[in-house]
């Protein structure tokens, strides 16, 4: 990232320079090296030292920061501090968009939306019911293809379902 420092009325001294590149650096790293440039301009009038720091991130975007002190570390902290809040709230943007994209695009992918929820339909069929044994309901059911049998049961005279279930058994399920 290019730092450019500019002193109105000031001399930056090498200590000063180093203030200025660990404060821009604390920028940089929150902003996940999506920070192009960055200008600090360093004023002093009277007793008061002034620190604006202005930095230009991708898309963009320019995050300001002024701060005053007496100092110039409390001018830098305090425009620093600026900065660095615009920063996280440009990173939380930056994620959520990320975030919100990413679960549209499962969503698209994994089910895609219905056009309008229609009623099941109903398919009528007649089926016939033999009076049989539980056991000839068996021979039939193992011998075809059917998926069940409905059937009257010969004893007891009442309409009887056998069907397998999913782990292989038969299942029978009678009335009342």
């Amino acid at each position: 990232m290019r730092v450019d420092i500019t002193g109105r009325h000031v001399d930056v001294t090498q200590p000063l320079q180093r203030l200025i590149d660990h404060a821009v650096e604390k920028l940089e790293r929150i902003l996940n090296d999506r920070a192009v440039s960055a200008t600090v301009t360093l004023t002093k009038e009277k007793y008061r030292h002034i620190a604006e720091i202005v930095l230009h991130a991708r898309g963009d975007h320019t995050l300001t920061g002024v701060g005053q002190g007496n100092t110039w570390p409390l001018a830098l902290r305090q425009a620093q501090a600026k900065v660095e809040q615009q920063a996280q709230k440009l990173k939380s943007k930056w994620t959520e968009g990320r975030h919100r994209r990413a679960a549209g695009k499962r969503t698209a992918e994994t089910a895609p939306l219905p056009a309008a929820p229609r009623p099941p339909r109903i398919v009528r069929g007649r089926y016939p019911i033999k009076p049989m044994s539980v056991e000839d309901a068996a021979l039939r059911l193992e011998s075809g293809a059917e998926a069940f049998v409905v059937f009257r049961d010969a004893e007891s005279d009442s309409v009887n379902i056998l069907y397998r279930r999913k782990d292989g058994n038969l299942a029978l399920i009678e009335p009342d």
